[in-house]
């Protein structure tokens, strides 16, 4: 059985003692709500950890049962029977919490940005990137939570050469962070006359959205520019200069957003820019963190091919954990959960033999 930390579990166990006799003595509204923000964060750990308590308990009883000659045989026998499933639960309960004392990434409950653009392929590439976008949807959908699209450029057969989108609710960012990445698609095209398959690719970036407390934007270091918003074609949608282009200066990123009104746009750019800096401060400060490992999900790195769909056989591969699964058709109505775990369980797997190796 791996050690646990027992000093820090009855750390946890006094603290969330001390928040449940706090709520019951009627503090102040705003108190209140700090105190069951912690509550919920602690309960599911000690939860765990008060029925690990238990069941040392038990074994301890069984073992002193088996142990005493004085005992009739057949109690003997059943505390014999009780013993192997109390040893694996026991097993079963110290991995969960070994997992829910792991370090949290800050970023895990936030609400996320979603970004799909079109790469190598053409129109295919805009029409898999639109599919991807609907993948995604669903599978927000599923799980309750609110997409709204910030800004979109629409492929010429179809789907999407770029479209960004926020994807609000508890625990976005934790669910999808593993998907940035490049998304290969194997399929044969409608357009395709000679039945051959065509290999393109979108790439994904999940970023969590920053609030205006994560990232400060002073306003000297960005440049706003207005322009004229235009449709598809390049035809001009409305007469005013409402489409905005928002660069920021010591980075160089470059955030544009064209719906009609201007300070819409204005604010929308501003949530995006405010993202893709926390995003870029979090990949630096993990690099110095990891500067002599990488991550078994990943480096986060955009470039890097994770995913392959293929259609003729109906398979989904994820290159950075050897999964394959004959669920496409499943997948791209947004079931994804069995993909999104898998990454999270070897992701946690990875952190836990740091650890290890640590302690």
């Amino acid at each position: 059985m791996a050690k646990l930390p027992v000093e820090k579990m009855r750390e946890l166990e006094r603290r969330f003692g001390e928040i449940e006799a706090r709520m019951s003595d009627g503090p102040s509204a705003d108190v209140y709500v700090k105190l069951a923000s912690e509550y919920s964060e602690l309960q599911p750990v000690v939860t765990k950890i008060r029925a690990y308590e238990k069941a040392i308990a038990e074994l301890a009883d069984l073992e002193v049962l088996l142990n005493d000659k004085s005992v009739d045989r057949e109690m003997r026998d059943l505390a014999d029977l009780e013993l192997p499933d109390v040893k694996e639960r026991l097993e079963a309960l110290e991995q969960e919490i070994q997992i829910l004392l792991l370090p949290k990434d800050a970023a895990d409950e936030k609400s996320a940005i979603l970004e799909i653009r079109a790469g190598t392929g053409g129109s295919e590439a805009a029409l898999f990137a639109g599919d991807l976008f609907r993948m995604y949807e669903r599978y927000a959908a599923a799980h309750g939570w609110k997409v709204e699209v910030l800004s979109s450029s629409d492929g010429e057969a179809g789907g999407f050469k770029e479209i960004i989108a926020t994807i609000t609710g508890k625990g976005v960012f934790a669910k999808l962070k593993f998907e940035s990445g490049v998304h290969r698609v194997q399929r044969v095209p409608e357009t395709e006359a000679g039945g051959r398959i065509h290999t393109s690719a979108a790439t994904v970036a999940v970023l969590p959205e920053a609030e205006e407390i994560d990232i400060e934007i002073r306003p000297e270091d960005i440049r706003i520019d207005t322009m004229r918003s235009s449709g598809a074609g390049g035809q001009h949608v409305n007469t005013t200069d409402s489409a905005v282009r928002i660069t920021h200066l010591p980075t160089g990123i470059v955030v544009t957003s064209s719906e009609k009104s201007q300070h819409q746009n204005r604010a929308k750019a501003m949530q995006v820019l405010r993202s893709r800096l926390y995003d870029a401060e979090r990949q630096r400060a993990e690099s110095e963190r990891s500067a002599d490992r990488k991550s078994q999900v990943g480096s986060g790195d955009r470039s890097e091919r994770i995913r392959t769909y293929n259609f003729p056989q109906g398979r989904v591969t994820d290159h950075r954990i050897n999964l394959t699964l004959y669920k496409l058709d499943r997948m791209m109505v947004g079931e994804i959960d069995e993909v999104v775990d898998a990454l999270m369980a070897d992701y946690q797997a990875s952190q836990l033999a740091q650890l290890g190796e640590q302690q």
